[in-house]
C-alpha cells in the first residue's frame, strides 16, 4: 500500500491545508425514513439504526469515535400529517447518552412534542478512534 502525504490540497486557484479536509469533514452521516419501519436511504460510517420509540432513534457507527463528545447536527421533514417538525436533537432527553459507537437523536415538533418524521438526517463531526 502506498501513502501520500501532503500539507495542502489545491484546485489550481485555491489551496487549503489538508487538516481542514480531515478535521472538518463529517465522519458519519445518515439520511433515513423515521416513520413506520425505519429505513436508511444513504449513509457514511453507519452500521445500523434502531427505533427506540416515537421520534427516538439510535445511530450505530461502523467505526467508533475517539470520544463521545462529537458534534451532531440534523434536520428533518414533516410527520406525514402536516405537523411542523422543528429539529433533530442530539442526546435523547432523559434517555441514553451518546457513546463512542452510538449517537442518540430525537425529533421534536415546533410545539415541543416528539413526532416521527418521514425524513431524518444527521451529520456527526469528531475524531475517529
Amino acid at each position: 500500500m502506498s501513502t501520500l502525504t501532503v500539507s495542502n490540497v489545491s484546485d489550481g486557484s485555491l489551496s487549503i491545508p489538508t487538516t481542514y479536509v480531515t478535521n472538518g469533514s463529517a465522519k458519519a452521516w445518515v439520511n433515513f425514513n423515521g416513520t413506520g419501519t425505519i429505513a436508511e436511504r444513504d449513509s457514511l460510517n453507519v452500521s445500523s439504526l434502531t427505533d427506540d420509540g416515537t421520534a427516538l432513534y439510535q445511530i450505530s457507527f461502523t467505526n467508533a469515535f475517539s470520544a463521545a463528545d462529537y458534534a451532531t447536527a440534523g434536520f428533518c421533514g414533516n410527520d406525514g400529517t402536516g405537523a411542523n417538525i422543528a429539529t433533530v436533537l442530539t442526546k435523547k432527553y432523559n434517555e441514553a447518552a451518546n457513546t463512542t459507537s452510538t449517537a442518540n437523536v430525537a425529533v421534536v415538533t415546533t410545539g415541543g412534542q416528539y413526532s416521527d418524521a418521514n425524513l431524518v438526517a444527521a451529520s456527526i463531526h469528531g475524531d475517529l478512534a
